[in-house]
């Protein structure tokens, strides 16, 4: 089941960059950046209370950002990821209405070790919705 919203994603050509301008225009503090090898990205997020904004940069040129950066070379939104109970509950409900879960079916896990999927964008209204399992609702 969906709980609410954990973060906006956004891509940028350089986390340092967005950084500074994340908190020298809009006064939001990011926190230390980490790297998720499974996906590909090094990101850091501005917490917001109610959710975060997470950027995200490639760490290798295979990854799924730096091919998103090729076509969008000034960054920009790539998903949005919901909270939810239990991935694989969720996932299993989705496939059952039609949904695409994207990947292989293995497990993948974000930054925190938290349980993740991605659904399809032409399943969500033409956006990339990630699901993770998390405390935060």
């Amino acid at each position: 089941m969906i709980t609410g919203l954990n973060h906006v994603s956004i891509v940028v050509p350089s986390l340092a960059a967005a950084t500074r301008r994340l908190e020298a225009v809009y006064g939001l503090k990011v926190g230390e950046a980490k790297v998720n090898e499974q996906q590909g990205v090094r990101l850091a997020y501005a917490e917001l209370g109610n959710a975060r904004i997470e950027l995200m940069e490639p760490t290798r040129p295979d990854s799924p950002v730096s091919k998103f950066l090729e076509r969008n070379p000034a960054g920009g939104i790539h998903h949005f990821c919901l909270n939810v109970d239990s991935v694989d509950a969720t996932s299993r409900e989705m496939a059952q209405k039609g949904v695409r879960i994207l990947g292989d079916g293995s497990p993948q896990r974000n930054v925190h070790g938290e349980r993740i999927a991605f659904v399809h964008p032409k399943d969500f209204l033409g956006a990339l919705v990630e699901f993770e399992e998390t405390g935060r609702s």
